[in-house]
């Protein structure tokens, strides 16, 4: 498999947004459903424990990542069920994310933001979302889960190109 790379770097007044869109033959709430209970987080992201809400912080373990530690992860913003905005903090940075859905007819549309620190890599950050966000389409249709190394570094050079400022 050679999956392509979709995602795009957007400069902003405080630096730079990597940008990822994925569309779903489904309703809005189930897609939220998808990106915010942790019974189907798990399936393609990371599990998650704690009361949640907007400021306050849950328990977060990745479920995919070889030797993942528990990590804390603060609600920035939770808007049922049109979006969701969370940040962490780990040995690779500070981690900004940002969901939002939009719903037309049948179909509903998530754009996935990571607002990037000054000194984020975009070669190493942009296959990672490529492949998490693969994973929340493959465990939705119920396919076969992608492989992490398909995207990585085979998409590294397309995420550089992008520029870094």
């Amino acid at each position: 498999m050679s999956p392509r790379p979709t995602g795009l770097l957007q400069l902003t007044h405080g630096g730079r947004d990597l940008v990822l869109t994925r569309t779903f033959r489904a309703d809005i709430e189930d897609v939220w459903a998808s990106i915010t209970e942790p019974a189907r987080t798990a399936r393609w992201f990371g599990t998650w424990s704690g009361d949640a809400g907007p400021g306050k912080t849950i328990r977060f373990r990745p479920t995919f990542e070889e030797g993942a530690t528990d990590g804390d992860m603060v609600i920035d913003a939770c808007e049922p069920p049109q979006h969701l905005a969370v940040s962490a903090a780990d040995e690779f940075g500070t981690w900004h994310l940002d969901a939002r859905l939009e719903q037309s007819g049948a179909t509903t549309t998530m754009t996935f933001t990571h607002h990037l620190d000054a000194d984020a890599d975009a070669g190493s950050v942009g296959p990672g979302w490529e492949y998490y966000l693969d994973m929340l389409v493959a465990a939705r249709e119920g396919s076969a889960m992608p492989n992490f190394d398909d995207y990585y570094p085979a998409q590294q050079a397309y995420y550089e190109s992008l520029g870094t400022s």
